[in-house]
């Protein structure tokens, strides 16, 4: 959730820089530049106004995009998203797990989508791996849930 993932008293853009420049270090002034670039592709509008807002001016879809921009501003290999769009109302999740699926798919990342909504996994993942007390008890395909 990122109302409490994000800090209160930081604008958004310098949170994401502050993701970027921990890979980065040294290369502030590219920053900024990295930042607008990354909000543009989680498709916020407005990026260099949004890039200056604090996190409680922002809506639930922007912060959970704001929080996508800075899980992959790191250019990572693995995502692993836990719960991601509980917060959000059915029809932003829609558009965040949309959002979350194309990125997945045009950069190539692998992605741990961890949820206790089935509907919501039969229709977004792959493969499903049901856990208990930190163990594999079952592994499906997706397709094959009911």
């Amino acid at each position: 959730d990122p109302k409490y993932s994000l800090n209160p008293v930081v604008c958004v853009g310098d949170q994401i820089a502050e993701a970027w420049l921990t890979h980065h270090p040294g290369r502030k002034a590219e920053a900024k530049a990295r930042v607008l670039e990354m909000l543009d592709v989680v498709r916020i509008r407005h990026p260099e106004r949004v890039y200056h807002l604090c996190p409680h001016e922002i809506s639930g879809g922007q912060g959970q995009r704001i929080m996508i921009a800075m899980m992959l501003i790191a250019d990572p290999e693995l995502v692993i998203a836990d719960e991601p769009t509980s917060a959000l109302d059915v029809s932003v999740r829609l558009q965040v797990l949309g959002l979350l699926d194309d990125l997945v798919q045009s950069r190539g990342l692998g992605l741990i989508f961890i949820s206790h909504d089935i509907n919501l996994v039969r229709s977004f993942c792959d493969r499903v791996l049901v856990m208990y007390a930190g163990r594999v008890v079952e592994s499906i395909a997706a397709e094959d849930l009911h």
